[in-house]
């Protein structure tokens, strides 16, 4: 009689995942063939780590900036372990404490999601106006929802895109945008026609790797009348809990990975 334990059943997902790599593996041997299957492999493992975390540590930021807040929902895009962690582009994390600290009284977050960001100053800066942009009506959703779970559902004004006369209002009035927005920054940080842009403080995430030259023509256009900063990738382990010593070095890496394909540095501009 065979003494061996009987194997679990596996979870449609990962039937799912399996057949997709027979299907992609299914040709000629390719590296690049290989680079996307490790990829999509990699985020059948930040699943179950996600789960994982959720099991062991609940529901809300562990760490960073947002500590304490309630995170229920999945992010719009991208891993929500890091999130939940608070490592989270974690190279902004000095920045978001300076916002906080200066206490602008209009935070426009411009490419919100599901609101990480957006829910985030809410809840550490009481006294400003918050505004959440996404031109996608299930992201807006998210965010409503991430500000209703953190009782800020009256604090956030979420809506679709913004347009360049929006931005008027900056010149009212110590202001910060923050905006990722996918490759969209060109077109729409332009102080050329967007006047109020001169006014405020800009975070941006720049998608070099979508339009080339996106960060030489940011840089040239605010140039003249900000002080600009650039902020590369940061991977911080700090964030991991002591359970997490008991997993392998390739779960940890993959519960701190933010499923980026490339660089996307972040400018930092501020009011000269």
């Amino acid at each position: 009689m065979s003494s061996s334990l009987p194997q679990p059943v596996p979870t449609s997902l990962t039937e799912a995942v399996t057949l997709d790599l027979r299907r992609m593996l299914a040709g000629d041997p390719a590296p690049q063939t290989l680079n996307a299957a490790l990829r999509h492999l990699a985020k059948w493992r930040a699943h179950l780590m996600e789960n994982t975390l959720v099991a062991k540590s609940g529901e809300q930021v562990l760490s960073g900036p947002f500590k304490g807040m309630s995170y229920t929902l999945r992010a719009a895009e991208g891993s929500r372990s890091a999130r939940l962690l608070g490592c989270y582009e974690a190279g902004l994390a000095p920045v978001i404490e300076e916002i906080i600290a200066r206490a602008y009284p209009l935070v426009i977050d411009v490419g919100c999601a599901e609101g990480y960001y957006a829910v985030g100053l809410a809840c550490r800066m009481p006294d400003a106006r918050i505004m959440a942009r996404d031109a996608s009506a299930k992201a807006q959703t998210l965010c409503a929802d991430l500000a209703a779970q953190n009782g800020m559902g009256g604090r956030i004004e979420i809506g679709g895109l913004m347009q360049h006369a929006d931005f008027d209002m900056c010149l009212a009035q110590p202001s910060v945008v923050i905006c990722d927005i996918e490759g969209a920054e060109g077109a729409l940080l332009d102080p050329g026609r967007a006047k109020g842009l001169l006014g405020a403080d800009i975070l941006v995430e720049v998608h070099e790797g979508m339009q080339a030259g996106l960060l030489a023509t940011l840089r040239t256009r605010f140039a003249p009348t900000h002080t600009i900063r650039q902020i590369g990738r940061v991977i911080d382990g700090s964030a991991l809990p002591d359970w997490t010593e008991a997993l392998s070095d390739l779960d940890r890496l993959i519960a701190l990975w933010e499923w980026r394909s490339g660089p996307t540095p972040w400018l930092w501009m501020t009011r000269k």
